[in-house]
């Protein structure tokens, strides 16, 4: 098992869960987050004074999928979230260990 945690645009949310949704992800948990890198932030004037705006916002999705579906997940969050523009966002996949569903107890797989 895994979790795949993706950092994304927050105008291209809908598109993604409804590719997600599309080839079988069931459900998804989406934050919404500020971060910087590359794009650098930007300027915004508010009652005629400048201010510098460095943490842009984005949405932090995480799903937590099945071995065999890590390559097709990625792939497709990362076909739909794409702008071709930078800040477009960042793919992770980290490992799972254990999942519990608090609701029947089920573990691991069954979980999911």
């Amino acid at each position: 098992m895994k979790l795949v945690m993706a950092i994304i645009k927050p105008f291209k949310l809908d598109d993604v869960r409804d590719a997600l949704t599309a080839i079988g992800i069931d459900g998804l948990t989406a934050t919404e987050v500020k971060g910087f890198g590359r794009q650098k932030g930007h300027t915004e004037i508010y009652r005629g004074a400048e201010y510098a705006i460095s943490f842009l916002p984005k949405i932090k999705i995480e799903l937590a999928v099945k071995d065999d579906m890590v390559e097709q997940v990625v792939e497709t969050i990362q076909t739909t979230a794409r702008t071709g523009q930078i800040g477009d966002g960042k793919i992770f996949v980290y490992d799972l260990n254990n999942v519990v569903r608090i609701r029947t107890g089920e573990t691991d797989v069954d979980a999911l």
